[in-house]
């Protein structure tokens, strides 16, 4: 095979989760309901903060934000996989390819931000609750937000940029079932050392200082806690942060699977199971976690009928 640049004459092809068509057929129905959950749970959340003034507080603005990501994450892979299973083909043009690794690359930083943001929200409220309002007030909780789009998109483009000056073999197969940028990166044909250390760079940025931000306001969080004497204050303190470790144990344990999955283990199938995990399963589960061990939540979906209706009859 030879090596050319790619300009959308010479389709990528991903190998996506398997061959057999009586298992795609299954895998169609588990995806297709496994997305449509996914993006109903998460409207459902982005509709409840919105609509309950109750609700209007920094932690459920990012949580409206991260609910929104979600969406868009899992948009990014899961329509395009579907597509190629019904359709029976495995073809992804180039620009296709080039689009999907920028809006997951966005997407999954964004989902790392959030998730520290969080956390310093809840580290502000439990460790500094007199200064809480004057420290997350609207407009810094909309400036951080505004700041982490922009970063995204800017580190996101470099590695698109970086991307085009690649070459590609006819006919280049990806094994995965989306175009994952270090699986782009494996298969191409010309030097990847510049897009292998931007690669690093960017999960050094997207990555490990949210996590050590998350790290750093639980460690504050905790210390606090065990300051108070008052179990019944102590508990409330801590519930608040119950569904949002959870949603992070989730995230960075599943991210960390694919990454081991990938070091460790030489099997694309392997990899393949463990990126289902944080693409699709992550998502979906967000909205649950949320809102079963949020009573607020609970209640404000509760109260979005009847809004809903209100608003027709306004109509």
């Amino acid at each position: 095979m030879t090596a050319q640049n790619h300009t959308g004459e010479s389709p990528f092809l991903l190998l996506g989760l398997s061959d057999d068509p009586q298992l795609q057929l299954m895998l169609f129905g588990i995806f297709l309901s496994m997305y449509l959950i996914t993006v109903l749970g998460n409207l459902l959340i982005i509709l409840a903060v919105t609509s309950d003034p109750h609700l209007h507080t920094p932690m459920y603005f990012f949580l409206s934000n991260l609910s929104f990501v979600d969406v868009c994450f899992t948009t990014t892979t899961i329509p395009k996989m579907l597509v190629n299973i019904q359709t029976q083909r495995k073809d992804i043009s180039y620009p296709e390819c080039l689009t999907q690794v920028y809006f997951f690359l966005v997407f999954a930083g964004m989902d790392n931000f959030l998730l520290s943001m969080m956390a310093y929200d809840r580290f502000v409220a439990i460790c500094h609750p007199l200064n809480y309002p004057v420290i997350m007030n609207p407009h810094f909780c909309g400036l951080l937000v505004l700041l982490s789009w922009l970063l995204i998109f800017c580190i996101s483009l470099i590695h698109v940029l970086l991307m085009r000056k690649l070459t590609f073999s006819q006919g280049t197969t990806i094994p995965h079932f989306f175009c994952e940028l270090a699986q782009v990166l494996q298969v191409a044909s010309s030097d990847t050392l510049i897009n292998n250390i931007s690669m690093y760079v960017a999960t050094v940025l997207f990555c490990v200082f949210p996590a050590l931000g998350i790290f750093f306001s639980y460690r504050q969080i905790l210390s606090s806690l065990m300051k108070i004497s008052n179990a019944a204050s102590k508990h409330k303190a801590f519930s608040t942060c119950g569904s949002h470790l959870c949603v992070v144990s989730l995230f960075y344990g599943t991210g960390l699977g694919v990454y081991l999955s990938s070091a460790v283990s030489s099997s694309a199938h392997r990899s393949k199971m463990a990126s289902v995990m944080y693409t699709v399963v992550t998502p979906m589960l967000n909205p649950f976690i949320y809102s079963l061990r949020n009573q607020d939540v609970m209640g404000a979906l509760g109260r979005l009928p009847g809004r809903v209706v209100s608003c027709l009859d306004g109509l």
